[in-house]
């Protein structure tokens, strides 16, 4: 544990300013999520990356969103195999403990996880390959994707993908029983964005189309 440190200084004169201002001045509202407990209203499965600001993007207050991150918001299909399963496991208690209506998956412009999947896929990023990485392991999930584009430019077809990450997660999402069974009792509804980081954008998943519409 020699690599364990005390946090870094700019990080906790950054906490210091918002106990001093933000938790001061709504402190009764932190004091309600912390004794009623959280009801968040959806979940949103999106991507590691640190541009994407899940809560900005939608102008949401704390306790109003489940929020998961992983590597390109995958989402695995079922598969109760006693494993480890972190994803999996979000959803399963967002479905059925936390039993938010609304599921969102959100994917975004210039995803570095989609395009290891693009490359190794293309098969030009053989260290993804070896089954020790986990990067590379993760992103066979969206190999059902790539093996979907259509021909094109390495750009576009890569921009593509990223779309294809979403539509893959929608589909793995409907295999989980208690997922379907929630949407069945109209206590569920899934929904696919993807956010163009450059420009702000926001576009929506249409699954009559199979196309994403600007919101």
């Amino acid at each position: 544990m020699d690599a364990v440190r005390l946090l870094p200084e700019y990080l906790a004169r950054r906490y210091h300013g918002w106990k001093a201002t933000t938790f001061t001045e709504n402190r009764g509202w932190y004091r309600r999520l912390a004794e009623d407990g959280q009801r968040p209203r959806a979940m949103v499965i999106s991507c590691c990356d640190s541009r994407v600001h899940v809560t900005s993007i939608f102008g949401a207050d704390q306790g109003e969103f489940f929020i998961h991150r992983n590597i390109a918001n995958l989402v695995p299909p079922y598969n109760p195999d006693g494993e480890y399963h972190g994803t999996s496991a979000a959803v399963e208690y967002a479905v059925t403990t936390l039993k938010v209506a609304h599921l969102i998956v959100l994917g975004h412009s210039g995803c570095g996880g989609v395009q290891g999947c693009y490359d190794m896929c293309s098969g030009h990023a053989p260290e993804l390959e070896k089954s020790t990485s986990f990067v590379g392991r993760w992103m066979d999930i969206l190999r059902p994707g790539f093996d979907r584009l259509p021909p094109g430019d390495d750009a576009t077809r890569q921009a593509a993908l990223e779309r294809e990450a979403v539509v893959v997660s929608l589909e793995n999402l409907m295999t989980f029983p208690f997922v379907k069974q929630a949407i069945d009792d109209d206590m569920l509804t899934l929904h696919g964005c993807w956010n163009h980081i450059g420009d702000g954008g926001l576009d929506s998943y249409d699954p009559e189309t199979r196309s994403f519409i600007p919101v």
